[in-house]
C-alpha cells in the first residue's frame, strides 16, 4: 500500500498484493477500489505483483485543488502518463503489464499508447474504451445529456424514476438496473457517479493506435468478456479484436459483474 503524489492531479492511493514477481498496474471498475483484483488469487496473483490504483472519488485517492468546474471539464488525457512516471520514481524504470476492468480499461489502454515498448501484457476485462458507449457519451458529451445528468444528480427523486423508466423501455436490463441503483441511492453516491464520469470523459484511447502498438511490440493481449454483459459486450469490441494479430479472447458465462471467484476458476484452466 502506498501513494503517488501526481503533479496537477493529487494523491493516488494504491494497493499492493500478489505473490508473483512481475509488476502489474491495475485499474478497477466503478464503485470498487484497487483491491478489486484480489479475488483472482489462483489465476493472476501467483504470476504478478499487483499495484491496484484507486480511482479518484474512490478509496484513498483525492484530487487536490480542483474546482467542480474543472472536474466537469474532465481530466486531460496527457496526465495519465504521470501515473507511471511517478510510479517509476518509487519502483525504478522497468517493464510492466497493465490490467483494466470496465472504466479502468481506459487508463490501461492509454498507457499502452504511451509505454508500448515497456509493456509485456495487456489484460482487459469487460473493457470500456474499445468502442463508444452511447449512454456515457450522452451524459458526458452532449448538451442535453449533461444537463440531465446534473439535474438527476441533485434531485432526490428523479434518479429512481428515471432508472425504472429506462428498465421498463428496455434501455437497460435488470442487472444494469441493480448496479446503477446501488450506486445512486444516496446524494453522495450520485455526486460520486457524476464527478467520476465527468472526470474521465476525455480519457478515451485511440484504439487503432493501441492495436498497431500491440502488434508492433508483440504485446500479449488477453480480453475477457461476460456473455451476459449488456454494458460492454464482446460484439461491440469485435472491430478492435479484429485488428490484433494474436488476441487471447474469452467470453465467460457471466454478466458485467465479471471480477469474481468464478472468473478466477475459469482463468486457472488457461494458465500456461
Amino acid at each position: 500500500m502506498g501513494y503517488l503524489h501526481i503533479p496537477q492531479l493529487g494523491q493516488v492511493h494504491y494497493h499492493e498484493y500478489g505473490t508473483g514477481s512481475k509488476p502489474l498496474l491495475a485499474f478497477h471498475g466503478y464503485g470498487m477500489t484497487g483491491k478489486q483484483f484480489h479475488v483472482l488469487e489462483q489465476s493472476v496473483l501467483p504470476e504478478y505483483h499487483v499495484y491496484g490504483f484507486d480511482h479518484f472519488f474512490h478509496g484513498g485517492s483525492a484530487l487536490k485543488d480542483w474546482s467542480e468546474q474543472q472536474i466537469i471539464q474532465g481530466m486531460p488525457k496527457a496526465l495519465v502518463r504521470n501515473y507511471v512516471e511517478e510510479w517509476f520514481k518509487l519502483h525504478s524504470r522497468q517493464r510492466f503489464s497493465v490490467l483494466g476492468y470496465s472504466i479502468g480499461a481506459n487508463l490501461a489502454l492509454i498507457l499502452v499508447e504511451e509505454y508500448a515498448d515497456l509493456i509485456d501484457e495487456v489484460i482487459l476485462m469487460a473493457p470500456d474504451g474499445l468502442f463508444v458507449y452511447k449512454g456515457f457519451h450522452l451524459l458526458t458529451h452532449k448538451t442535453l445529456g449533461r444537463y440531465l445528468f446534473s439535474t438527476v444528480t441533485k434531485s432526490t427523486w428523479i434518479a429512481p424514476s428515471l432508472l425504472k423508466t429506462l428498465k421498463r423501455v428496455g434501455f437497460i436490463d435488470d442487472s444494469l438496473y441493480k448496479i446503477a441503483w446501488s450506486e445512486m441511492d444516496t446524494e453522495q453516491k450520485r455526486l460520486d457517479v457524476y464527478y467520476t464520469l465527468n472526470l474521465i470523459r476525455l480519457l478515451k484511447p485511440d484504439t487503432q493506435k493501441v492495436a498497431q502498438l500491440i502488434n508492433q511490440h508483440n504485446i500479449k493481449c488477453r480480453l475477457i468478456f461476460g456473455r451476459h454483459d449488456n454494458l460492454f459486450p464482446k460484439k461491440e469490441a469485435q472491430p478492435f479484436i479484429n485488428m490484433l494479430n494474436n488476441p487471447d479472447v474469452h467470453e465467460v458465462d457471466l454478466g458485467h459483474w465479471l471480477v469474481t471467484a468464478d472468473l478466477d476458476k475459469y482463468l486457472v484452466k488457461f494458465k500456461a
